[in-house]
């Protein structure tokens, strides 16, 4: 099975926006879109990676936050009319919440009703605890079980932190345990990176990550997937059986001149229960094409 991740897309609309829409967090976010961030992610970087989606023939697209740049309810209906252009379809696409998803505490609603089909658990994978809260998701492809987390909420002014909670975790602990994921492999997916120097940072990093390091150290994983840092990153994280990677994927939309940062999107490929293989694939702006990058990952993390 191929499975496509992707994240950090930062589709940018501003249709309809009010200036009283920024007297919130959102102040900080429109300067920064002034001064730095409109001009470096590009819609058509992920219009040319929905193409090349399409005609690379994955099996599975799983996107991890970040969609939006302020949470407009405009900015997620932008980003889902191209999510609706992947062939697979949202049974086909999985889509979590990032930071930016939940820089408002309506973000969070907005993605809820907007992304509803891309993030949808599978039937028979409910929580009867008496919270309705869905998180985490769990959607079984073949042999493959993607269970995805929200670590998103609105945090103070100039900080971008995430937290799984204590619900998320003793939830997640239950799906990697049930015997129906028995011999899957088992890919947890978070926008915060949950391993590494980068998820202990106060300002951007994952509160509860020694606890979420816990539940993978009791019950296993065979990969864990994250965004957030928009860098190629691989960490460590032990399990029962040895160590599982923990890999971060480049923003899929930024080009600002520097090759190293330039979009970007992995390709998995997953066999009897297990990681076989991943590369990454380039975007080139020029040629509004992605391109697969050979390069060794510890060489691009370096000069990133």
């Amino acid at each position: 099975m191929r499975i496509a991740h992707c994240s950090d897309l930062h589709l940018l609309s501003l249709e309809g926006a009010r200036a009283l829409d920024f007297a919130s967090k959102r102040w900080i976010g429109g300067m920064n879109l002034l001064t730095n961030r409109g001009r470096h992610y590009h819609t058509e970087a992920f219009e040319d990676m929905v193409a090349d989606l399409n005609a690379q023939a994955v099996d599975h697209v799983l996107c991890t936050g970040d969609v939006t740049n302020l949470a407009f309810e405009q900015e997620f209906r932008f980003a889902r009319a191209r999510f609706d252009q992947l062939a697979l379809g949202p049974e086909g696409v999985t889509v979590l919440p990032g930071n930016h998803d939940a820089y408002v505490d309506e973000g969070r609603a907005h993605f809820a009703a907007v992304f509803a089909d891309y993030a949808a658990t599978d039937p028979g994978w409910g929580w009867d605890d008496g919270d309705d809260d869905p998180w985490p998701i769990v959607r079984v492809r073949g042999q493959v079980a993607i269970l995805g987390l929200s670590t998103s909420f609105q945090t103070p002014w100039f900080t971008a932190y995430g937290r799984v909670g204590e619900r998320q975790l003793a939830r997640l602990g239950r799906a990697l345990a049930d015997p129906r994921l028995a011999g899957k492999a088992r890919v947890v997916a978070i926008h915060h990176p949950p391993a590494g120097k980068r998820a202990a940072s106060r300002i951007r990093g994952l509160k509860d990550r020694d606890a979420f390091a816990a539940t993978i150290a009791s019950h296993g994983a065979e990969l864990v997937v994250h965004g957030h840092e928009h860098r190629d990153l691989r960490e460590l994280l032990p399990t029962p059986r040895g160590s599982v990677d923990v890999l971060g994927v480049p923003s899929g939309t930024y080009e600002a001149g520097k090759p190293d940062r330039t979009a970007r999107y992995r390709v998995l490929e997953l066999a009897g229960g297990k990681v076989i293989s991943h590369h990454l694939r380039v975007w080139h702006r020029d040629r509004r094409v992605f391109e697969r990058d050979d390069r060794e990952p510890a060489a691009i993390a370096a000069s990133a």
